[in-house]
């Protein structure tokens, strides 16, 4: 089982690229936090992730609220906020904007991604794109946790072939009017975030803890990969260790050290997240979620469900439904 798979898998990544920018300097953009224009750019997403794939050139990408330094992005990386935070692309350092609202929204005329030339019209220029990523964040999504508020992937210094080269080509060939164009440009940014989150990976250090911290020990991810490949199992504390290799104390404790909930706690929270998804099935009911995400009563996943997420089940489901139906009604163009 490869549990980060598992996992974007189950919270539903989905990508979108809006924006191919053209900016000369000096130049900045200013970008508002995703919660403020998902309901226009990603509306079937309950979390949404903003990225910036520097195609040419170079710049400097920040944080709105100015929290971490700046951070020099160059052709061929990638900076990406899992959060969603505001943040600022500019052309120097410390420089700030107004985000423009005006520019997100879900055209129904036209094509992604919108042309932009931005700036001030000088020799030295950046040529970015900017997208996004949606992903349920609820009931339970371990992966938003475990990621700092910006993340900055380098192009590999070998050359090898990488993912700003795809967005590039992926550009060049819908400029030639290719059917499918937007769709093989959306599937690429999921790409891209699978591989900015690997190479986060292998650049933690050993000391490090978190959730992806313990997908890359021996013993905490065989069972992380256990609890994903079987999750129905009726797992406790001291099988999952005896199938890992350790003593149930030192199993927990490591498990602890590394996830920061216990191993029966994150089988739980794993359970409801699959539980979120088939409750948006209307014709399977709630006892019968509860059954196939391993309770043994309605009344037990009842109070499972409504411990962990604050509300009960059959809340949740209509408050999905909802949700659902809305995507189905058309985008609001801006004019």
């Amino acid at each position: 089982m490869d549990v980060l798979s598992d996992v974007l898998r189950a919270v539903r990544l989905t990508g979108a690229i809006y924006f191919d920018i053209d900016a000369s300097s000096p130049w900045v953009g200013e970008s508002p936090g995703t919660a403020e224009i998902a309901a226009a750019i990603m509306p079937e997403a309950e979390h949404v992730i903003s990225f910036h794939a520097v195609m040419s050139g170079s710049c400097w990408a920040a944080l709105g609220d100015d929290s971490v330094s700046a951070v020099r992005v160059n052709a061929g990386d990638v900076v990406v906020f899992p959060g969603g935070a505001p943040n600022v692309m500019s052309s120097s350092p410390g420089a700030r904007g107004e985000p423009n609202m005006a520019m997100y929204y879900r055209p129904i005329d036209e094509h992604l991604p919108f042309a932009v030339v931005h700036g001030g019209g000088g020799d030295e220029r950046t040529r970015f794109i900017c997208g996004y990523l949606g992903c349920d964040a609820r009931p339970f999504n371990p992966l938003l946790a475990a990621l700092p508020a910006i993340l900055c992937a380098r192009k590999p210094a070998d050359g090898s072939s990488w993912v700003t080269d795809l967005f590039r080509q992926a550009l060049a060939e819908g400029g030639s009017g290719r059917a499918g164009g937007e769709t093989v440009l959306a599937k690429l940014s999921e790409l891209m975030f699978v591989e900015v989150i690997r190479g986060y990976l292998e650049t933690l250090p050993e000391d490090s803890r978190g959730w992806l911290s313990g997908l890359r020990d021996p013993h905490v991810g065989e069972a992380l990969r256990l609890i994903h490949a079987r999750p129905t199992e009726e797992w406790t504390l001291d099988r999952l260790a005896r199938d890992v290799g350790l003593s149930r104390t030192a199993f927990a404790s490591r498990f602890s050290h590394y996830v920061e909930v216990s191993p029966m706690q994150y089988l739980a929270r794993w359970r409801l997240q699959l539980a979120g998804r088939l409750l948006e099935r209307p014709d399977v009911s709630i006892a019968q979620v509860g059954a196939e995400v391993g309770y043994e009563s309605e009344a037990a996943f009842n109070r499972a469900f409504k411990k962990f997420v604050g509300i009960p089940p059959g809340t949740w489901r209509k408050g999905r439904s909802a949700l659902l139906k809305a995507q189905r009604l058309p985008p609001v163009v801006v004019q």
